[in-house]
């Protein structure tokens, strides 16, 4: 019953959203080729599957994605804990952070795959990217909300700083840090299929040019983003189940 209560709500929005979409189609009257119906986008996406022409392709995103989301989080973690236990650093590189954030990233996608080349190297780099600043941000909130007294307290029993760290530091701000990693990794999907825009031989984005171009396959299209979006609610909700058991064992 339960389980009934926590699903029955998104089957009911699924439902709903594709009985409009549906809709839209009919009365609209607009070609397949313009806004496909979506049994006709299911049935390539089933179709592109048992072919195998999706699968290649997706699993080359979500390479990118995981090793982007690994190295922008990682390293994002490291520096948001420095800019909030340092006011040198915070003055000294919070411009730079901001000013990257605010390029966009379509813009950067080319010069990196010139620099990195069009391989893994350069859709990481761009993963990376644009998962590190919303990490970044929630890690130094997050470490920034401790609070005062529970520092203290640990500095008059004598606590090493991996200690105040360990036991202080990361549960206190593990929710908000938590929270920018499940910004982080739905903007990872993004990174990826734009660096493969960029540049690539394979990956669910060159997927979508080649049915936008060539092959002119429009419920292709519409295969391929309906994967892309599950891939992105997919990895939303693993963070969102990580951050209940990691929260639920702190507490």
């Amino acid at each position: 019953m339960r389980l009934i209560r926590r699903w029955l709500p998104i089957a009911v929005s699924a439902v709903a959203f594709l009985v409009v979409w549906k809709l839209v189609v009919v009365v609209s009257g607009l070609a397949v080729y313009i806004l496909p119906p979506p049994e006709a986008v299911l049935e390539r996406l089933a179709r592109a599957i048992a072919q195998g022409t999706i699968a290649p392709h997706a699993m080359a995103t979500l390479s990118e994605i995981a090793w982007g989301f690994l190295v922008g989080a990682g390293s994002a973690l490291a520096i948001g804990y420095l800019l909030a236990r340092s006011t040198l650093a915070e003055k000294l590189l919070s411009p730079y952070l901001v000013a990257a954030q605010a390029t966009p990233i379509l813009a950067l996608a080319p010069l990196l795959a010139l620099w990195f080349g069009t391989g893994l190297l350069s859709k990481v780099v761009i993963c990376a990217l644009i998962v590190f600043f919303p990490v970044a941000v929630a890690t130094m909130i997050g470490i920034r909300s401790v609070d005062a007294r529970l520092l203290e307290l640990g500095r008059s029993l004598r606590a090493t700083r991996w200690q105040v760290f360990r036991h202080l530091e990361l549960p206190a701000a593990l929710p908000s840090i938590l929270g920018g990693m499940r910004v982080g990794v739905t903007l990872a999907v993004i990174g990826a299929i734009v660096g493969e825009w960029a540049g690539a031989d394979r990956g669910l984005g060159i997927l979508i040019l080649l049915a936008q171009g060539s092959l002119f396959d429009i419920p292709l299209l519409f295969a391929t983003l309906v994967t892309i979006a599950a891939i992105g609610v997919g990895l939303y909700l693993a963070v969102l189940v990580v951050e209940r058991q990691l929260i639920g064992k702190w507490r």
